[in-house]
């Protein structure tokens, strides 16, 4: 076994004490997984069908979400074929997809399923190296894809993550929590713990989301063998550039955070009880392939009050035996924790550690800010900004007047020039409803009102 740059014990204290995004060097030499590229994992695999989420190549300035895509079921082999030009794909599932205008990504393939009757494959992966002991592949999601393949920008509610680049690269763009306000978020399409971003963020219409130009992005290109650390609440967009990528993600809980638990059980609560009413405008697709099915009101309302029940008797220190947390809603397995409170905050006075001095080096590496605008990180289309003669010089922060309102700075959608009027919709309500800021006061006020009234749950 090969001598790792970090032990398991100081590779966990990094993780739980840092708050910005790192690649590691030589933590992962000595995994099988190494060695899982398409090829292998097709055999492996056999004929195993596999959903794969297809799309359009696009240079468009609206993030592509998952509900916007078309999905295939395939075998492994059947994408590599079609990938590599084979002459088997042109009778396959993709045979009618030219490989020059569409990608194609199998995400969120959870090892456990995809390998149930070959579970020695778990032991490919190793988080326990990182301070978590049994913890292999088993807790993990395999993701393959073409160039192109992308997930949309996104943070997660709580929790965070560890990805090994494994075949080919992906670049990934993180924008930190501080930054929540110039990405305007979104909870349509809905997922449990997923906050969707409004803006393409890598050709973004600064015309319609003015206060993105003040974002500050995170760029790292992930090669094989690299293992990135994405802290909570750090936004994320992730593009595929090799002509076939593997990777494994694994979600780590640094610790139970039940305040964020109840602001995503009153989320969900909201946005399921509106995008479910009948309505002229609510036909669009808002549910997120990931999640299914739709809960129900009445279940939706018993996480709600399982949550906050367990939150405030935390808070409040009660000496009876307080309830186990809450489970994750019916319809999903994304539930997570992690280190922030329900505005993207970081916690004080929260973790098992205090704030160390990194030991970057050779193994160790921030993800660096990008000093350059947009259209020099390497846009093979750089457009000029809309509605001007040249780029307007960008803030040297996000514009936080129009962050912090609940439209995020989207003043110009309600009212556009001339002063004609849109029509509310039921998203433009949702999105209200549910911006952080009214979230984390309804949360405070549910909290205040259990441990007030004994009785409320």
């Amino acid at each position: 076994m090969s001598v790792k740059p970090f032990t398991p014990e100081e590779a966990r204290e990094i993780l739980e004490s840092l708050q910005q995004p790192v690649v590691f060097f030589g933590m992962a030499s000595d995994w099988p997984a190494l060695d899982w590229n398409v090829e292998q994992l097709s055999q492996i695999l056999d004929r195993k069908a596999v959903r794969f989420r297809i799309a359009q190549r696009r240079e468009g300035k609206t993030p592509l979400f998952e509900t916007q895509c078309s999905y295939r079921e395939a075998t492994v082999r059947e994408f590599l074929c079609w990938a590599t030009g084979q002459s088997e794909a042109g009778s396959g599932p993709f045979c009618e997809l030219p490989l020059s205008d569409h990608w194609a990504y199998a995400d969120y393939k959870y090892l456990a399923l995809l390998f149930e009757d070959k579970p020695s494959m778990f032991e490919g992966v190793a988080w326990s190296d990182f301070g978590y002991p049994g913890r292999n592949g088993r807790e993990s999601t395999l993701w393959i894809g073409t160039a192109g393949a992308n997930t949309p920008c996104h943070l997660d509610s709580y929790g965070c993550n560890l990805v090994l680049q494994v075949q080919g690269r992906k670049r990934w763009h993180l924008f930190p929590p501080e930054d929540t306000g110039c990405l305007y978020p979104t909870r349509v399409p809905y997922e449990e713990s997923s906050v969707f971003s409004r803006v393409s963020v890598t050709r973004p219409d600064l015309q319609r989301f003015p206060a993105f130009s003040g974002a500050r992005a995170h760029t790292v290109t992930l090669e094989p063998g690299q293992v990135l650390f994405v802290p909570r609440h750090w936004w994320h967009y992730v593009e595929s550039l090799d002509p076939l990528t593997v990777s494994v993600n694994s979600w780590m809980e640094l610790e139970v955070d039940d305040e964020a638990r109840v602001a995503e059980a009153v989320t969900r609560t909201v946005v399921c009880a509106l995008k479910t009413t009948p309505g002229a405008d609510n036909g669009d697709a808002w549910l997120n392939p990931t999640e299914g099915v739709v809960t129900s009101h009445d279940e939706n309302l018993q996480y709600l009050n399982l949550a906050v029940r367990a939150c405030a008797e935390k808070q409040g220190g009660t000496p009876h035996e307080s309830p186990p947390p809450p489970p994750p809603p019916p319809a999903t397995a994304n539930a997570r924790a992690g280190k922030r409170d329900v505005k993207g905050q970081p916690k004080r006075g929260t973790g098992p550690h205090p704030a160390l001095s990194a030991p970057f080096g050779p193994h160790l590496v921030p993800v660096p800010p990008s000093a350059q605008r947009f259209e020099e990180r390497g846009d093979p289309h750089p457009e000029p900004y809309p509605c001007t003669d040249s780029a307007p010089e960008p803030p040297r922060s996000c514009d936080r007047k129009a962050a912090d309102s609940p439209r995020g700075g989207a003043s110009q959608e309600m009212c556009p020039r001339g002063g004609e009027h849109r029509p509310i919709s039921t998203n433009d309500l949702l999105e209200c409803l549910v911006h952080p800021e009214v979230v984390a006061m309804v949360t405070k006020l549910l909290l205040s009102r259990q441990s007030t009234h004994r009785g409320f749950v």
